[in-house]
C-alpha cells in the first residue's frame, strides 16, 4: 500500500507541473524500487526453461494469471533469471513488475503461429503494412494500470530478421508485431532494459497516459526496414530520458492516427518530454513527428539530445488528407554529427490507409521552435516544404550553427513556409529569415492557440 501511495503522490506532482519545463516534468519517478512489490515469483516456478529452445509462452501466461490475484494486495513481480527464455506473445496484468535480471533474455519466437492475430487499432483502421488485422506484440498491456517493465539491464530480443525478410519480400500476411505495446494503459514504466532486433516498433504506448521510459538501450541493424525505437501514439504525459537508440528507420516517432480514422478517434499526442537521448537513425529521422498525426501533436519539449550518423535529425511529416495539427514544439540544445538533413518539414509525405480519406482535410503545422543547435558534417541544413493550401507558419530558428560538409550543394530548401531566425548559420532561406522579434510574438501566439488546437 505504501508503494501505491507513493505512486499516486508522484503522479499528482507530475500533473501539477504540467505546463512547466521538461526538467520538472521528468523528475517524477514511477518505478516502484523504493518499495518493491510485496509478492514475487520466478518464471522457473511455472516450468519455464531458459535454454533458448524451449517455448515458454504458456509459462509466462500461467505466471501472470497467478500474479493477477495479487492486484489488490500491493501487486506482484515476475522475476526472469539469467537465461534465454523463448516465447510467443503474452499479456501482462495491472499492478505488475516484469523484472529481467542481468543475463536474462526474453527471446521472441520466429514462428508466426506463436503470435496472436488482433484487430487493427481504431485510429488507424487497418494494419500499417497490410490491410486488415495485425500480429499482436510480444509483450502486451491492454487497459491496465501500474505496469512496470524493468530489470538489471536484462534484454528483450525480437529476433527481427525473420520479419524483416517477410517485409522486404512482400510476404506478410498481417502487419508486423512490435516488442512491447501498451494500449489504453496508465502509469507505465519501462526502464533499465536492452531492446534488440524488433520486428517493427520496440516500445509503442498508444492511447496511454503517464508513461515514463528511462535508461533503455534500443538497437536494430542498419538494414532493418522501417524499424522504430519508441513511438508515443495518441498518448499524453510521456517522459523519455537517458536513452540510447540506434534504428534502421526512426529513433523516436510521435504519432496520433491515420487520416479519417485518426480524425474520427480524435486523441492527440501531447505533453511529451524527451531529454538526454543519444540517437542514430540510418534511413529515417532521429526524432520524427508523423506522418500519421491526424489526431494532433502538441506541447512537445526536446532538449539535450545528441544525433549522429543519421539520414535526418528532426523531421515533421504530413500530407493532404491527414488533417490534425503539429504545434507548440520546442527542440533545443541539440548536438548533431554526420547528419544528411538537419531539419525537415515535409508536407507531401506518406500514404493513405484507403480511398476514403478526405483530400480537403489539410494538416496545420505551426509554432515550431528550434534553438541552440550545433552540427558538424551536415549536408543540408533544412528542407521545409509545406502545403500550398496550408503553409507551415511560425517556424522560429535561433542560435543554430551548422557546419556543412564538402559535398553540400544547397544549404536550405524552402517553399510554402514562413518564420523567423536569429543567429543562424548558414543563413536560412528568405522565408525563414524574418527578424527575431517575430520569434517572440510567435511564442505568445502559440500559448494562446493551445486551447483552440482541438478545433483544427
Amino acid at each position: 500500500m505504501l508503494g501505491a501511495l507513493l505512486l499516486l503522490l508522484a503522479l499528482s506532482n507530475a500533473v501539477n507541473t504540467r505546463g512547466g519545463d521538461s526538467d520538472r516534468q521528468c523528475e517524477y519517478k514511477l518505478a516502484l524500487d523504493l518499495d518493491p512489490r510485496p509478492h514475487s515469483v520466478s518464471i522457473t516456478e511455472f516450468g519455464a526453461v531458459g535454454d533458448g529452445k524451449t517455448l515458454n509462452t504458456v509459462a509466462f501466461q500461467n505466471a501472470i494469471f497467478y500474479l493477477k490475484s495479487f492486484a489488490d494486495k500491493g501487486g506482484a513481480q515476475l522475476y526472469v533469471p539469467p537465461g534465454r527464455w523463448l516465447t510467443g506473445s503474452f499479456n501482462l496484468t495491472s499492478h505488475l513488475t516484469l523484472f529481467l535480471e542481468r543475463g536474462a533474455t526474453v527471446l521472441a519466437s520466429q514462428d508466426p503461429s506463436h503470435w496472436d492475430i488482433v484487430e487493427p487499432l481504431p485510429s488507424y483502421g487497418r494494419g500499417i503494412e497490410t490491410p486488415g488485422r495485425r500480429y499482436r506484440s510480444l509483450i502486451n498491456a491492454y487497459g491496465l494500470r501500474d505496469v512496470v517493465i524493468t530489470g538489471d539491464n536484462g534484454t528483450i530480443d525480437g529476433q527481427g530478421s525473420f520479419w524483416w525478410d517477410l517485409f522486404t519480400s512482400h510476404s506478410l500476411n498481417y502487419s508486423r508485431p512490435h516488442l512491447v505495446e501498451f494500449v489504453e494503459a496508465k502509469h507505465v514504466v519501462v526502464s533499465n532494459i536492452t531492446f534488440l532486433n524488433a520486428p517493427a516498433y520496440n516500445i509503442h504506448p498508444v492511447y496511454c497516459s503517464d508513461v515514463h521510459i528511462q535508461n533503455v538501450s534500443i538497437t536494430a541493424s542498419p538494414e532493418s526496414p522501417q524499424t522504430v525505437g519508441i513511438v508515443p501514439d495518441s498518448s499524453d504525459n510521456v517522459c523519455i530520458e537517458d536513452c540510447s537508440i540506434s534504428m534502421g528507420y526512426d529513433s523516436i516517432s510521435l504519432k496520433s492516427g491515420w487520416d479519417e480514422y485518426g480524425i474520427s478517434y480524435s486523441r492527440p499526442t501531447s505533453h511529451v518530454y524527451i531529454r538526454r537521448a543519444y540517437l542514430q537513425s540510418y534511413s529515417g529521422a532521429a526524432i520524427a513527428f508523423g506522418s500519421e498525426m491526424s489526431g494532433g501533436i502538441s506541447d512537445v519539449h526536446v532538449n539535450h539530445v545528441s544525433i549522429h550518423s543519421s539520414s535526418s535529425g528532426v523531421e515533421f511529416r504530413t500530407t493532404r488528407g491527414r488533417g490534425g495539427y503539429i504545434e507548440d514544439i520546442t527542440v533545443s540544445d541539440v548536438d548533431m554529427d554526420d547528419v544528411h538533413i538537419a531539419f525537415g518539414a515535409k508536407g507531401h509525405f506518406g500514404s493513405h490507409p484507403d480511398e476514403n480519406f478526405d483530400p480537403n482535410a489539410l494538416p496545420v503545422l505551426r509554432y515550431i521552435t528550434l534553438k541552440n543547435v550545433v552540427g558538424r558534417s551536415i549536408t543540408v541544413a533544412g528542407n521545409f516544404t509545406g502545403i500550398s493550401e496550408s503553409p507551415f507558419t511560425s517556424i522560429s530558428l535561433s542560435n543554430i550553427s551548422l557546419s556543412l560538409n564538402s559535398g553540400s550543394v544547397t544549404s536550405w530548401i524552402c517553399s510554402d513556409v514562413s518564420g523567423s531566425s536569429s543567429s543562424v548559420l548558414p543563413e536560412p532561406c528568405p522565408e525563414l529569415a524574418g527578424s527575431s522579434s517575430n520569434s517572440s510574438s510567435a511564442g505568445i501566439s502559440s500559448i494562446t492557440a493551445i486551447g483552440n488546437s482541438a478545433a483544427l
